[in-house]
């Protein structure tokens, strides 16, 4: 039910929904009348609403939910290093619960698993394929819209919520990280639903929305740890301030939020520190087995100050993850990620507080601008200036937030735009977006160069009518609102569609066209040569170098096998070609592998066992190149071991295991410097026969870790008979040359 708790005196309820006011109140049914049938009431939504309004929110999701889906299982397994963990979940209940990258419960994934359950589930019902993984985050994409247009509907009406809908469908880091298999789309979605949940708290000051708010944002935690808790402090402080209720209660209700936050993501923790460290899996990313050192070092603290201990950057903030400060959403390694429309979101939120500025303290419609809009400045101001690990799709937080702002904003201007300065604003705003898109766009000229002018053109003609929206017929202002909207939405648009046309896989990946995004940092920077891919000048060690949009030619694959058996020949992913595509059959203009150049945007591996051949680096930000002749060497037998092989660092293993679907265990976890195993309990593993192959290479330096993965790798590799299967190089763990 739309509610207009906080309209002045002779103000009509619904001024700002576009449109004119519903004509009566909703009506309950009478004692022994039936109510409306479920699916009449599905399709024509509250009564309250125009009659288009649910047809055209079902209409924005069935859109959405196409367009994500669209050719999916191009990105195969995406980040190889969740779906290790999901293959492994799908197969034992202890490494589903504490979220392991290997059914032998080796070592964890450096997160809590909350984000693998979804996808653990689909993969248990479904088997193991890119759809049962990805198709989950699509539908919390999805889910994303849908409680975005909720919240900005309640109070701001139909068209603002849908104005809010599709810029968040269509922002590109959105539609990247909805397709993808990291966190974050999860995390976006618990937050959108807090925001959501403290509006409708401020509402009437019920106690159980703020509680709801509260879970919410303790099981987002269990999904990105510490991140979760970048917007509390604007969500506690809006409801302290605005809700109608006494202030002794409203503590006492932000206390029970507390609770239930801490309950909610606390039992997990609670249980993982309790349990005997010598039954459960190393906690990965730690460097003394404990999730809470996780939480407040590496994933913690550690992204705010670049002292993260075992990091790829090894810690002491080095710098290496780009550029901080007030303007980095701006700049080349992130504008066309998210900041499309952040300048108009900016000015329509300081417009929709100076327009609510003297209402009445319990304004709802105040309260949503501090939520959604103090939200999207707190963790835009800690994106700024976090000196640590730091990628361009960590951005998709912002989008429900921005576009949240942007409906409410327009929805509001629209309604006071026959006074001066809402009109002027509203037109402002249009140019903000016009102006940055044509920069935006820009910055990548060779890609479709006439649609920056179309852009600007049009954001400038639908200022001009903005500007006298309220003094001209309602049908062009209309026309002018409706060119603003087109003219805003073109640049992300075209970039999101791009996003769509091609996979991605990797540890990092960036949406929108080649040249999109370029990571500065050390000897890198914007526009520097071939950018800076990952935070490593031109590439990944033994990479060839790629431009910032990680597409690029890297030949050299080996023939393998997809997820489905069927053997493939392409350029770097095992068998050559994704899962679910054919081999030797790419779009127009690419390669057998499906991609532009051949490569797969964000990996470019080189021969096999990742990039730099042997594993190397490749075995940090991306997986290996699995071929035939490994795959038979590591199923033989397989049953009779606990692991299959072992290697360092994490992507490695998970490519093999994704390969043979037994586990692999992965020495000193995602960057090899956990001290898991040591080297006593990996000879123990040894000399019990739960291990069969060591892998050569992988993590950071192809083994030349310092700490307990190179002291494994120097010890295997004196000890034991090395063997070959295609390029890659193998130790038989069972077939010593010494007494070791």
């Amino acid at each position: 039910m739309t509610t207009h708790y906080d309209q002045p005196a002779g103000e009509q309820a619904g001024a700002t929904a576009w449109g004119p006011p519903p004509a009566a109140p909703p009506r309950a049914p009478e004692a022994g009348e039936p109510g409306r049938p479920f699916a009449r009431r599905l399709w024509r939504g509250r009564p309250e609403d125009p009659r288009w309004a649910r047809p055209a929110f079902l209409g924005l999701l069935a859109t959405t939910l196409l367009l994500y889906l669209y050719d999916l299982s191009a990105s195969g397994y995406a980040n190889s290093f969740y779906s290790a963990a999901v293959q492994a979940g799908s197969r034992s209940w202890k490494a589903f619960f504490f979220g392991s990258l290997d059914a032998g419960n080796a070592i964890t994934v450096d997160k809590p698993p909350a984000s693998l359950w979804p996808m653990e589930l689909s993969v248990r019902v479904f088997g193991l394929h890119s759809w049962a993984i990805l198709a989950p985050e699509v539908l919390m994409g999805v889910a994303t819209v849908a409680v975005v247009y909720g919240g900005v509907r309640r109070r701001f009406g139909p068209v603002s919520g849908l104005i809010a809908g599709a810029v968040l469908a269509l922002t590109p880091v959105a539609a990247l990280m909805f397709r993808f298999n990291n966190p974050d789309a999860m995390l976006a979605l618990l937050m959108a639903v807090a925001c959501y949940l403290v509006v409708r708290a401020v509402e009437d000051g019920r106690t159980k929305w703020l509680v709801w708010a509260g879970a919410a944002i303790g099981f987002a935690f269990l999904a990105k740890t510490l991140q979760a808790f970048l917007i509390l402090p604007p969500l506690a402080l809006v409801y302290a301030v605005c809700a109608p209720v006494p202030l002794k209660r409203r503590f006492g209700q932000l206390a029970a939020a507390t609770l239930a936050l801490v309950v909610s993501g606390g039992w997990w923790v609670a249980v993982v520190e309790l349990w005997p460290a010598s039954s459960r899996p190393y906690v990965g990313g730690s460097q003394n087995n404990s999730f809470l050192e996780l939480t407040f070092g590496y994933n913690g603290l550690g992204r705010l100050n670049g002292e993260e201990t075992g990091s790829v950057g090894g810690g002491g903030g080095t710098g290496m993850w780009g550029e901080t400060g007030w303007d980095r959403m701006f700049g080349s390694e992130v504008g066309g990620q998210i900041s499309w429309l952040l300048p108009a979101a900016l000015i329509l939120l300081a417009a929709g507080l100076v327009a609510t500025g003297k209402r009445r303290r319990t304004s709802v419609t105040r309260a949503s601008f501090l939520v959604w809009g103090g939200s999207l400045l707190m963790t835009t101001a800690v994106f700024s200036y976090m000196a640590g690990i730091f990628h361009q799709y960590y951005t998709v937080a912002l989008a429900p937030y921005l576009a949240a702002v942007t409906g409410m904003g327009a929805g509001l201007l629209w309604g006071k735009r026959r006074e001066t300065w809402a009109s002027i604003t509203l037109a402002a705003s249009v140019v903000a977006a016009a102006a940055w898109g044509y920069v935006l766009l820009d910055r990548t000229s060779d890609y479709l160069p006439w649609l920056k002018w179309l852009v600007l053109v049009g954001g400038l003609a639908a200022a001009l009518g903005l500007i006298f929206a309220g003094r001209i017929p309602r049908r062009l202002a209309l026309g002018a609102a409706a060119v603003g909207l087109v003219a805003a939405l073109a640049g992300p648009t075209a970039y999101t569609l791009s996003t769509l046309q091609q996979g991605h896989s990797g540890s990092i990946v960036t949406a929108g066209p080649a040249g999109a995004s370029t990571m500065g940092g050390r000897g890198g920077g914007p526009g520097g040569g071939g950018g800076m891919r990952g935070g490593f000048p031109g590439g990944m060690p033994g990479q060839n170098q790629q431009n910032g949009n990680g597409n690029g030619n890297t030949n050299g694959g080996t023939q393998g096998q997809n997820p489905q058996g069927q053997s493939q020949q392409g350029n770097g992913f095992p068998g050559g070609g994704m899962p679910g595509q054919q081999g030797q059959q790419g779009r127009p203009g690419q390669n057998a592998n499906g991609f532009p150049g051949g490569g797969v945007p964000g990996a470019g591996r080189t021969g096999e066992g990742g990039m730099g051949g042997g594993g190397g680096a490749g075995g940090l930000l991306n997986g290996a190149s699995v071929s035939a002749a490994a795959k038979k060497l590591l199923e033989t037998n397989a049953s009779d071991y606990t692991w299959v092989a072992a290697s360092v660092g994490s992507q490695n293993a998970a490519s093999y295991q994704l390969a043979t679907g037994d586990p692999v265990m992965a020495i000193g976890g995602f960057n090899g410097t956990d001290p898991s195993p040591t080297l006593a309990q990996f000879k123990k593993y040894v000399a019990d026969g739960r291990i069969h192959y060591f892998i050569a290479g992988g993590g950071m330096g192809g083994g030349g870790n310092s700490g307990t993965s190179s002291q494994i790798s120097s010890w295997v590799q004196s000890n034991f008979k090395k063997v070959t299967a295609g390029s890659a190089t193998f130790y038989d763990l069972t077939r010593a040359t010494t007494s070791g």
